[in-house]
């Protein structure tokens, strides 16, 4: 076995780990440039607001980059605002996630940055608060761990706290919000600076659960006194009931970051369809920081990048499904040169697209059928087409006008079936 080629093939494929590019170090390795525009758009409204509690919505496709450009955008408006960026799925089990405990997320994440920057909130406020914690949520310090590290902790693993503090604060919703009120005054008092909070993974709950939050509870998320984003799925948006009362509670201030678009409307159904070459770059730039040249062939990296419709995670999802391919190839068969070739590539294909048909029935293929053809559905609001959305079945693009189109490898499916 080479192990020079397994060492190789072993760096892409945690290269091509499905993580936001968080960390300052894979920043330096992967970052390519995209989404400035989306960025300036954050920034006016977290600037220009007229008040320094907005509430701002951001959403857009499941893996499109959005936590890597929301940790982006942290790190360049970091100098002018307290800014306390942390991801739900870190701090909450994902399917017990709820107004109330996103609400007292935001105070433990508030007061735990405030610890990890030394603010010198007064010891008389920070102890009071402390004791708020303690007696709200029946915990207690030890000699190891401050009662907000035990919290933190707690908060993500166990229920049992989870269910207490909806408990407490389902009917006291006003109670929760003041407190948070005074920890983000403390903190503005002593930093000199407002504070910013930027949640992420929000628009990756389950579109049920997401409608509860924001449409019965959108309120309480907006009555705290400082800024805040939250993130939503695009479906959600698409929810007929939901879309004016987020706009409503937000003054609108609603951002949306697009799809990649790889081709005009209408262009991938030609039989030479050039993609647009900006976008072809971005993504295959991207392939090139991750996977060594020598271990693709160069059409092989540019079939990635039209396969994956624009979406950064299926780019990614598609290049890693390769190099798990490779690997096992290279164990099998030590003596053989390995490289990421159009057999690999249609290997990761046909994994990807039977793990997309599993789940589909007749009236999702009818919805398939009906939006390839027609760049739209039948009905938007239908609760199936709301799922094939999230789920990256269908892909929304932006002109003048919204535009919808099937992902290319589900396309596949549709011939099979013989709809196309």
């Amino acid at each position: 076995m080479s192990k020079d080629l397994l060492k190789s093939f072993q760096e892409a494929y945690r290269n091509l780990e499905l993580l936001p590019l968080s960390q300052e170090k894979d920043l330096r390795n992967f970052r390519v440039d995209y989404g400035g525009d989306t960025i300036d758009e954050l920034e006016q409204l977290v600037e220009d607001s007229p008040s320094s509690d907005g509430k701002i919505i951001f959403t857009g496709h499941r893996g499109c980059g959005k936590s890597t450009l929301l940790a982006e955008f942290s790190r360049n408006i970091h100098d002018r605002y307290f800014v306390v960026f942390f991801s739900i799925a870190d701090t909450i089990e994902m399917s017990d996630v709820n107004h109330i405990n996103i609400l007292f997320a935001i105070g433990l994440n508030l007061m735990l940055e405030a610890e990890a920057r030394q603010v010198n909130i007064p010891q008389s406020t920070k102890d009071a608060l402390e004791t708020w914690f303690t007696t709200r949520t029946r915990t207690e310090a030890t000699s190891d761990n401050s009662i907000l590290k035990i919290l933190s902790t707690k908060l993500k693993v166990d229920s049992t706290i989870r269910y207490e503090i909806k408990q407490e604060f389902e009917r006291k919703i006003s109670e929760l919000v003041a407190q948070l009120n005074i920890i983000a005054a403390s903190i503005q008092a002593v930093y000199k600076k407002d504070v910013l909070v930027i949640i992420d993974d929000l628009d990756k709950l389950d579109l049920s659960v997401v409608n509860h939050i924001y449409k019965d509870n959108i309120k309480a998320l907006c009555l705290p006194g400082f800024r805040i984003i939250y993130t939503i799925p695009i479906a959600a948006l698409r929810e007929t009931a939901l879309k004016p009362i987020i706009e409503n509670e937000t003054n609108d201030q609603v951002v949306v970051m697009p799809v990649l678009k790889l081709f005009a409307k209408g262009d991938s159904r030609q039989p030479d369809a050039k993609p647009r070459q900006e976008t072809f770059d971005i993504l295959c730039k991207i392939l090139q920081k991750r996977i060594q040249p020598e271990l693709i062939e160069p059409e092989i990296a540019k079939n990635i990048a039209l396969n994956s419709g624009g979406v950064l995670r299926e780019l990614i999802r598609l290049a890693n499904e390769c190099c798990r391919i490779c690997l096992r190839l290279i164990r099998r068969q030590p003596d053989k040169t390995v490289v990421i070739n159009a057999d690999i590539l249609d290997q990761a294909i046909n994994k990807i697209r039977n793990d997309f048909s599993l789940p589909l029935g007749s009236t999702e293929y009818k919805i398939l059928q009906n939006t390839y053809e027609n760049f739209k559905p039948e009905d938007p609001k239908e609760q199936e087409f709301l799922d094939l959305l999230h789920g990256l079945y269908v892909l929304e693009y932006r002109n003048s006008k919204n535009w919808y189109d099937v992902h290319p490898i589900v396309v596949e499916l549709l011939r099979d079936e013989g709809l196309i």
